[in-house]
């Protein structure tokens, strides 16, 4: 019998599946080279299952008689291994994306004779229409509580943006740009106390309690599926930390950030500039501790932020404190800085990583804003929050619509710069 391998994500099994494994199995024995989670997440969204998930469903279709892990998008290494006589594949990569992958594919196969056999496009089946089908399904509080997890381990970085309800939801959820032969996407939204507060018209001194802000995250996620990073300030008091957690955890809120601060809460970027008192590490490594011993599941992530470089404390204090939080059960670490350049968070990330417990690293790069994202995946960065992106310039539309309209008085001027009423009635499913 000719060796078959078929690579595929098999995410969503469709009978253009069953297609390319019948077809492959009259061919010879079959072994499925199933890409990995960051196999797929490499070039675009993370898939609903997991590998394992995947592979127990794909072993137990007819026809296939192995499953092995493919860990890239590129088929070389596992065809260099594996030497097929015949790899078969739908005819759907010839353009986009994968073209390049074909091609290697063709490269590699003829270095001992091999064959592509490239299967017709099974009609009436479309990968992105049950995906996008399944969106609007929805998805429920523990998927996508384990989501955040998944992502940070498949993914080098892991794209967080700014959302304050269910429109800009609908934005992280929706957006997709194409660079470089891959998609790109955020991962993940960040529910900002900032901008919760700021969105309401006041000030960020924590004035907006949790019950207002549950709702807002129920309003994002009745129209969202991906997963959501709650900013919870200082955390409060131990005991009522505890409940915060157990709140987000039943929500389905993948992780929460707390700082190592005390008093009326004041935004970092001030520093010195104003009163902030940073926590002792006894306090803050106790209020941790009680959050972790208050989730009831393994998935849920607790965030301790080190506010040292913030107030001037210096390198040696964020390190300290670090490993003390990493002891206390942190699931992550975030560094802040209100310096215009990354050095001192590149310096950072450098004793970081000699730390005997590691943990990831979360930036908010609010300030250091020209650092581009492959440099802060360089220095082994995991998380990247974009904190306030959207309704900043969201605001300054906003206010030019306003004025327009009294200077002229009309709305003629600033049509171009609004959505017509047609897309508005499109951009929400269900509106029409």
């Amino acid at each position: 019998m000719k060796k078959v391998y078929i690579g595929m994500s098999a995410d969503l099994v469709h009978p253009g599946h069953i297609n390319v494994i019948k077809k492959g199995a009259a061919l010879g024995d079959v072994t499925i080279g199933l890409l990995t989670d960051a196999a797929i997440a490499s070039y675009k969204r993370l898939p609903y299952l997991s590998y394992d998930q995947r592979k127990i469903v794909i072993e137990n279709i007819a026809g296939v008689k192995e499953v092995v892990p493919q860990e890239t998008l590129d088929y070389v290494k596992n065809l260099r291994k594996y030497r097929p006589d015949v790899v078969v594949h739908g005819d759907d990569w010839k353009t986009g994306v994968q073209a390049k992958t074909r091609q290697d594919v063709i490269d590699t196969l003829n270095e001992w004779g091999g064959e592509l056999v490239e299967i017709g496009y099974t009609p009436g089946i479309s990968s992105s229409k049950l995906h996008q089908d399944l969106k609007q399904i929805g998805t429920t509080p523990d998927i996508r509580l384990k989501r955040l997890k998944r992502l940070i381990a498949a993914k080098p970085i892991v794209r967080v943006l700014e959302v304050h309800n269910g429109l800009c939801g609908l934005i992280v959820e929706n957006v997709i740009v194409e660079k470089d032969n891959q998609l790109r996407e955020f991962d993940a939204m960040w529910s900002s106390s900032l901008m919760d507060s700021t969105a309401r018209g006041k000030p960020d001194i924590e004035a907006v309690d949790l019950t207002s802000r549950m709702t807002t995250i129920n309003d994002i996620f009745e129209v969202t599926t991906k997963p959501l990073i709650f900013d919870a300030d200082t955390g409060g008091r131990p005991e009522h930390f505890s409940f915060t957690v157990k709140t987000l955890e039943r929500l389905g809120v993948s992780a929460v950030i707390i700082e190592d601060k005390i008093g009326l809460k004041k935004n970092s970027l001030f520093g010195n500039a104003v009163l902030q008192q940073q926590d002792t590490i006894e306090n803050f490594y106790y209020k941790i501790q009680t959050g972790k011993n208050a989730q009831i599941t393994d998935d849920f992530m607790i965030i301790a932020r080190v506010e040292s470089l913030i107030l001037e404390k210096g390198m040696d204090d964020a390190l300290e404190r670090t490993k003390a939080y990493i002891d206390a059960g942190a699931d992550a670490i975030m560094i802040h800085s209100r310096q215009k350049k990354p050095d001192e968070i590149f310096e950072f990330c450098g004793h970081f990583r000699k730390l005997e417990k590691q943990v990831p690293i979360v930036v908010v790069p609010s300030s250091y804003h020209a650092t581009y994202e492959d440099k802060l995946c360089e220095a082994q960065v995991n998380v990247i929050i974009y904190a306030n992106h959207l309704l900043r310039s969201a605001y300054p539309a906003m206010m030019n619509t306003a004025k327009s309209i009294l200077t002229h008085g009309r709305a003629f001027e600033c049509a171009d710069s609004c959505l017509s009423i047609n897309e508005i009635l499109d951009l929400i499913p269900g509106t029409r």
